[in-house]
């Protein structure tokens, strides 16, 4: 049964009406300010359009005006719902504090949440510059100023960490998903966002991951002659060829530059041991950054490394050329010959190099194979099978088959991908937390 209301209740009816306005408007203010940029409101601001000005004020420093709202905000629901509760207990009794919290879940998360946010991502700028005015004379309110800071103070003082005043915190994931948004609402271009997905990925590249590796060096031996080097140098379209040292042991002692060669062979030592132009080689562990290593190479003006691993032994080569790369995709010239790594055949399956990268493959044919223990895709099937591959044997995950083609030695050259007949492939999570069975073909 429900009780008469009172002259006070009906008072507090109408605060609660006040106190939801107020919310919606906030809720606009909020989702229309986050979402403007600063050169959109700098040229509505050039452009004098209403509110222009304060906008370009309030986008200038979002800080300025994001702990002030939310606390508005936060002060504004805590009032109403104890309004509210109070109200629906006199009318409903002990049943009204549930009917007043589900009238809070209805009609609040509606009318003061979902609907004006909907509307100012929809009409963003129309939102911004009618909220605009108000949230500036909101935040400039001494009181509000006062009551924020010290509560953003007394927040600093219970969670402390370094750079803690720095913030907001935004990680990579986050960025790519920020990135990945604004390509899909034609914000930047698909060439734009490849390049800022390369940046960002770039700070966490490793030598191993980009190297020549050891099987395709080509090396000139210690005591072969300046004509026989330069014949490999000329076949190879290479200007620096690694020179091996003396004895068993596979070592590279030096670079040998094709310039030097060319030079030497003119003035007729075409029959002079290569020794005898070797130039010192830069050695780098292979978990060096690839960031890092660019920017040694700039500044100390050498254009090639060799990358040995955590034993000494040499894992392969990387090159300035290697880590532009990286950033800008594949640089080829005129004299290169192009391979693709990923060939599609007739029946719909792919040819893949071995040597391919996981994240490569996997961006191209929408894959999901874990890089955090391999880098190549032969890498993945050799560890995966914990033995060299034999001849018909594969690796089936999240329904797509890996087949070796073909081999050198233990090396996986090449790689038939196919999709295993009536295998849906599993979401992420599924996919993680599978591992591949093998016999003969993996599943």
């Amino acid at each position: 049964m429900i009780a008469r209301l009172t002259t006070t209740d009906l008072w507090l009816l109408v605060i609660v009406l006040v106190l939801l306005v107020i919310l919606v408007f906030l809720a606009a203010a909020e989702m229309a300010l986050s979402r403007m940029t600063k050169p959109k409101a700098a040229a509505m601001a050039d452009k004098g359009m209403r509110a222009g000005r304060a906008l370009e004020r309030l986008v200038e420093d979002e800080e300025r005006w994001v702990n002030p709202l939310l606390l508005t905000v936060n002060i504004c629901q805590t009032v109403q719902a104890t309004l509210t509760g109070i109200v629906a207990g006199r009318a409903f009794g002990p049943a009204g504090v549930a009917i007043g919290v589900v009238l809070n879940v209805l009609v609040f998360f509606v009318l003061a949440e979902a609907v004006p946010k909907t509307y100012a991502v929809l009409y963003t700028e129309r939102a911004a510059q009618v909220t605009a005015r108000p949230t500036l004379a909101l935040i400039r309110f001494p009181p509000l100023q006062v009551i924020s800071r010290g509560l953003i103070g007394l927040t600093n003082v219970i969670v402390r960490g370094k750079g803690l005043e720095k913030g907001p915190f935004v990680s990579e994931q986050e960025l790519l998903g920020i990135v990945e948004a604004a390509a899909d609402d034609e914000v930047i271009e698909h060439e734009e966002r490849q390049l800022i997905e390369s940046i960002i990925e770039f700070g966490d590249t490793v030598a191993r991951e980009v190297m020549v590796p050891r099987p395709d060096i080509v090396t000139v031996e210690h005591d072969a002659s300046v004509t026989e080097a330069l014949d490999v140098a000329i076949e190879h379209g290479y200007s620096r060829l690694p020179v091996l040292g003396p004895g068993e042991e596979d070592d590279i002692v030096g670079l040998a530059f094709t310039k030097d060669l060319m030079r030497a062979e003119r003035e007729g030592g075409g029959g002079r041991s290569v020794h005898d132009f070797v130039r010192t080689v830069r050695f780098i562990p292979e978990n060096k950054p690839v960031a890092r290593l660019m920017r040694e190479m700039q500044a100390e003006k050498f254009h090639l490394a060799i990358v040995a691993d955590e034993y000494g032994a040499i894992a392969g080569l990387i090159t300035l050329e290697d880590c532009l790369e990286e950033l800008v995709g594949e640089i080829m010239d005129e004299y290169d010959v192009e391979g693709a790594e990923v060939q599609r055949l007739t029946d719909g399956d792919y040819l893949v190099d071995g040597g391919i990268s996981i994240g490569d493959l996997n961006d191209l044919l929408e894959l999901r194979l874990p890089d955090e223990d391999w880098d190549t895709l032969g890498g993945f099937i050799f560890g995966t099978l914990e033995h060299v591959p034999e001849r018909g044997e594969s690796v089936t995950r999240d329904g797509w088959r890996f087949t070796p083609v073909e081999m050198k030695g233990r090396r996986i050259v090449r790689v038939k991908v196919s999709v295993v007949a009536g295998a849906e492939p599993r979401d992420r999570d599924e996919a993680g937390a599978s591992a591949p069975s093998r016999n003969g073909a993996a599943g």
